[in-house]
This record gives C-alpha cells, sequence and structure tokens, in this order.
C-alpha cells in the first residue's frame, strides 16, 4: 500500500473485484491531487514499505538545486575573465619546412 503524506490513506480493502480499471482511475485522481498539493504547498513524499519518494514542483527543485547556466549563457555573463588573454599574433617568420 502506498501512504501518501498529508492525503488520507486508501482502503486497501475496498472493493477487490474493481482493482482492475477502477483502481487505475481512483490512482490517477490522487496522484494528480497530489501534484496539485504539492504545487500550492510545497513537497509531498511518497511512501511504498521502506522506500520513500518526494513530489516537488520545478520551481521549488530549482531553488534547491540552483539553476545552472547553459555553455553559452556561462561564458557571455560571470564565466571565464578574457581580459588577461593575449589574442595578438606572433610576427617572427615562420620556420621553413622541407616538403
Amino acid at each position: 500500500m502506498i501512504a501518501l503524506r498529508g492525503l488520507p490513506k486508501a482502503n486497501p480493502r475496498a472493493s477487490k473485484k474493481w482493482r482492475g480499471g477502477m483502481a487505475t482511475c481512483r490512482c490517477q485522481n490522487r496522484f494528480s491531487e497530489l501534484v496539485t498539493r504539492a504545487l500550492a504547498e510545497g513537497p509531498k513524499r511518497v511512501r511504498r514499505h521502506d522506500d520513500a519518494v518526494f513530489v516537488v514542483a520545478e520551481r521549488d527543485y530549482e531553488k534547491l538545486t540552483g539553476k545552472r547556466p547553459d555553455f553559452k549563457e556561462f561564458l557571455m555573463g560571470r564565466g571565464p575573465d578574457f581580459e588577461r588573454l593575449n589574442l595578438t599574433r606572433d610576427d617572427s617568420p615562420m620556420r621553413d619546412v622541407k616538403i
């Protein structure tokens, strides 16, 4: 049985003959309710036996992990400092090469 923290527990003995389609529909409705509450109230923990997962809104996840810039944003933003990089071309003559 899956216990959703903050949501009423499902009755495991309720109408065993409907476990196919009806249980799936009920599970989808409860999952939708779980997502709605996670968006409104914050992260929700879902437990199954000894394991647990969290349903977290994307904005909360980005706050926790920190949104990382892509490579272009990194270079154009506060990426590496190119001020001290010497990009002038060396004017000395090229070496002779035998082909």
